[in-house]
């Protein structure tokens, strides 16, 4: 099909034109139990009533207002960010790759404002993501992803996945921060070692690093807490956040406490999008429901309940499934090295069940956060069906 639109997605042949709760409708009026959210983004579902009413009122208000001038959504969303985090201060953006390339421009600038302009290396950990842009594809290291992109952007180095000794050596005199995902999402959702993060902290605090939590994916609620490092009762010095931050609506974040935001000054960075009013209210009204009380609750439970069903699938189907990976709604199945995860996601969405695929051979399980135990039940009672096709197809045989 000729089109005008880059090819730069493989897409699967389905278009979606409605969605309600957690499920999405296409354009033939087939209905499909949402198990993806966008990639972790509806984290309280489509057309959550909350946010739609929101957005509404916002719309008929005004759209855009430049940061140039207060905007006082922006001061109550930092507001609830900062009150219920480790941060002092918020910075705006538009999404999860702005946010995190942030933390990397605070990181250099916190290093220098502090007498030590030699320090701006960053340290990754084997199997992350952080993004698209070309600073990000450096500390992520994928090599699938830089491909035809080279150079590499310089200022990034990596180690093995919970490898401290590596952690350690990398550390130079260039050296001004970490980074690390909680849980790796496009890696394979690989949660980390609560030791392993503690440590990082302790090896953050030795040299004068800052410890930077990328929480694209992790969170606003996503592991089962707020943010998935108070999984690990450790705090970093950044955090990123985008994603389930609108529900939908383009919008990131960058916190910081106020020791390293006081390094960003009047001038060192600014977006012209970051911020405006419709991102604001939608995000706002995406916390009054992630904070309400018995929500992050349900979180823990919903994700318990799927976590036992699918265990229950990979005992069920030892040829197709090697572990179930994951803290609350942020869920995979690893396939064996036989099976291709893909060919999972594509059998359960022909059976009406949207999944994710992700490194490390994972299919990722990833729900609007809303969810009940009967969508839990369709949704094992779909991998099932989809499973037990799968084998009679020959697949894992």
């Amino acid at each position: 099909m000729t089109t005008a639109v880059m090819q730069t997605y493989a897409r699967y042949n389905v278009t979606f034109e409605k969605g309600e709760g957690v499920y999405l409708f296409d354009t033939a009026g087939r209905r499909y139990l949402d198990f993806g959210s966008g990639i972790a983004v509806n984290s309280v579902g489509h057309c959550h009533p909350h946010l739609v009413e929101a957005l509404k009122k916002q719309a008929e208000t005004f759209w855009h207002c430049s940061n140039l001038y207060h905007i006082p959504d922006q001061q109550r969303l930092a507001d609830r960010l900062t009150a219920n985090s480790f941060a002092d201060a918020v910075f705006f953006n538009n999404s999860g790759n702005e946010a995190v390339e942030m933390m990397a421009k605070i990181a250099r600038k916190y290093q220098f404002e502090n007498g030590h302009p030699e320090r701006y290396r960053v340290i990754s950990v084997e199997g992350a993501f952080h993004g698209r842009s070309l600073a990000m594809l450096a500390a992520g290291k994928q090599e699938k992803h830089l491909i035809g992109f080279g150079p590499q952007v310089d200022g990034f180095d990596q180690v093995a996945f919970g490898n401290l000794n590596e952690m350690r050596a990398a550390v130079t005199p260039e050296t001004a921060a970490i980074i690390f995902e909680p849980v790796q999402g496009e890696g394979g959702i690989r949660p980390m070692d609560p030791a392993y993060v503690k440590a990082l902290r302790e090896i953050a605090d030795e040299f004068e690093l800052l410890l930077m939590a990328d929480e694209v994916q992790t969170g606003v609620g996503r592991t089962g807490t707020l943010f998935g490092y108070e999984r690990f009762a450790v705090t970093p010095d950044v955090m990123a956040l985008a994603k389930g931050l609108g529900g939908g609506f383009p919008v990131g974040a960058t916190l910081a406490t106020a020791k390293v935001a006081a390094a960003m000054t009047p001038g060192s960075h600014g977006s012209t999008f970051g911020g405006n009013p419709l991102a604001m209210a939608v995000a706002n009204a995406v916390l009054d429901v992630v904070l309400a009380d018995g929500f992050l609750d349900n979180v823990k439970a919903m994700g318990k309940k799927l976590t036992a069903g699918m265990q229950a699938l990979v005992a069920a189907y030892p040829t197709l499934f090697v572990e179930t990976r994951g803290l609350g709604l942020h869920l995979g199945l690893r396939c064996q090295d036989t099976v291709v995860g893909n060919d999972v996601v594509v059998k359960a969405m022909e059976n009406g069940l949207l999944l994710v695929p992700a490194g490390d051979n994972v299919v990722r399980l990833i729900p609007p956060m809303t969810i009940e135990a009967a969508h839990v039940e369709e949704a094992l009672t779909i991998l099932d069906t989809s499973c037990a096709q799968l084998i009679e197809q020959g697949t894992g045989g």
